[in-house]
């Protein structure tokens, strides 16, 4: 999954100097709306078919920007530089306050209770995402500037086939594996299957910057304390995770080691039957449901604590603070996140699941679904998934420091705790600033 991030700073001088230049307009075509959306194939014709049936419903013509998912953070910043915004965009969680703050993106929190729209069957950490109140961000208190065009959970999945091969019990869908009941599983499915003295099966693959939050979180360790404010990355628990983490590959062997991954990265080789454990998000699933084996979903193996945790994800839908149809682009992002129909289009795509409560309670209870354990995806939407540590902070330097140096960590030359130890300054000196340009952003947008 290839993930890209403006962040703050960047944001911030970009709408600076676009609002020097231009104070007026914004990415409206002549005669309708503009959308600037990023995607893969899938994407880009679900949401055209979407967008064609609300131009049916309302007249409003809308001009589609769409981007592939590693250009459109360029050009985004292109767009506000040259104050040139369109009408709607994506937004990610971790720009919305810089967003905010300088004046891109529109508060539809009035407009969208005007329209009537039902939040409360959409779920809450999708709409919770796109608040703001001037100082937390992700709290039901504060003003909406967003509307969730999805939420990712990411889920634990798994190789059936490989495992009914194996003899192996299938995961149990409600009781994770700990740890220690999950490793003897990895190592006996690594192994050289064709008998030329190399490993060409292996249990699990994993990366360490998308993937170690769920053993950091089940483990009790987490990176900062709750409001945000101290880097907490040098405590043991986050240290066993990490260092539990990196075993996997130095010292247990389960998983492709960076030769091997480099040769054929972890993704390619799970969809070519060599793992057996690996992440599954929704938008995975229009490539996975045609792979030739079956897979599943399960709880993410939990630490110390024994509760399963799993990070879950999202993109918001905005309105350009300088649009000329400011009714119709609200009316524009409540249709793509929250109607029925619309949700229908993506969800038939097999893009993400419903951001409809009901609709997605619907989709998983389907007869054979694949995944069959759909109910995953939806568990932890509403029990126990979390946001990424920097989703809800002005900007991801101080956490994106903690990945700047970790390779040693990783190829097992250096232990975790002392890595921890050395870089949790560096990380508390990043959030410290961050934390303080949020404060100066807000002041200044009171003033």
């Amino acid at each position: 999954m290839k993930k890209s991030r403006l962040t703050a700073g960047v944001v911030a001088g970009l709408i600076v100097a676009g609002t020097a230049a231009c104070s007026t307009g914004g990415g409206e075509s002549s005669d309708g709306l503009t959308f600037m959306f990023r995607g893969g194939d899938d994407e880009k014709a679900a949401y055209q078919a979407a967008i064609d049936r609300f131009t049916e419903k309302t007249g409003v013509e809308v001009e589609v920007i769409v981007t592939d998912v590693d250009q459109y953070a360029t050009k985004l910043q292109a767009a506000i530089a040259g104050n040139t915004v369109p009408d709607v965009f994506y937004i990610e969680q971790a720009n919305l306050q810089s967003y905010v703050s300088s004046g891109v993106l529109m508060d539809i929190t009035d407009q969208v209770a005007e329209l009537d729209v039902d939040l409360d069957n959409i779920w809450d950490y999708g709409v919770n995402s796109y608040r703001y109140d001037g100082t937390l961000q992700g709290t039901p208190e504060g003003r909406l500037y967003g509307l969730p065009k999805d939420i990712g959970p990411f889920a634990m999945g798994y190789n059936k086939t490989m495992l009914e091969e194996a003899g192996i019990d299938l995961p149990d869908v409600d009781e994770p594996l700990t740890f220690d009941e999950w490793l003897p599983i990895l190592e006996e499915l690594t192994q050289d299957t064709d008998g030329d003295g190399e490993t060409d099966q292996w249990g699990t693959g994993l990366n360490v910057e998308w993937n170690l939050q769920s053993f950091v979180w089940s483990n009790g360790g987490d990176w900062t304390n709750e409001d945000k404010t101290e880097v907490t990355v040098d405590t043991p628990e986050f240290a066993e995770a990490l260092q539990f983490f990196t075993d996997l590959t130095t010292e247990h062997g389960v998983t492709p080691d960076p030769e091997q991954a480099q040769t054929l990265d972890t993704y390619q080789r799970f969809m070519a039957g060599e793992i057996g454990f690996f992440p599954v998000g929704p938008w995975d699933m229009s490539v996975y449901n045609e792979l030739d084996f079956e897979y599943d979903l399960m709880p993410w193996p939990v630490g110390q604590t024994g509760e399963t945790a799993a990070w879950v994800g999202s993109l918001g839908i905005g309105v350009s603070q300088t649009t000329d149809m400011p009714a119709e682009a609200v009316e524009l992002v409540t249709y793509l996140s929250t109607d029925e129909e619309a949700q229908q289009t993506l969800i038939d795509a097999n893009i993400q699941i419903p951001n409809r409560i009901d609709t997605a309670q619907e989709w998983a209870a389907e007869e054979d679904a694949v995944p069959a354990n759909r109910q995953e995806f939806l568990d932890i939407a509403e029990d126990y998934g979390r946001a990424m540590p920097a989703a809800f902070t002005y900007g991801a330097a101080w956490y994106d420091e903690l990945w700047v140096n970790i390779q040693p960590v990783v190829d097992g030359d250096k232990p975790a705790a002392e890595y921890l130890a050395e870089v949790q300054p560096q990380m508390q000196a990043l959030l410290d600033e961050s934390n303080a340009q949020a404060e100066m952003a807000a002041e200044q947008n009171d003033g």
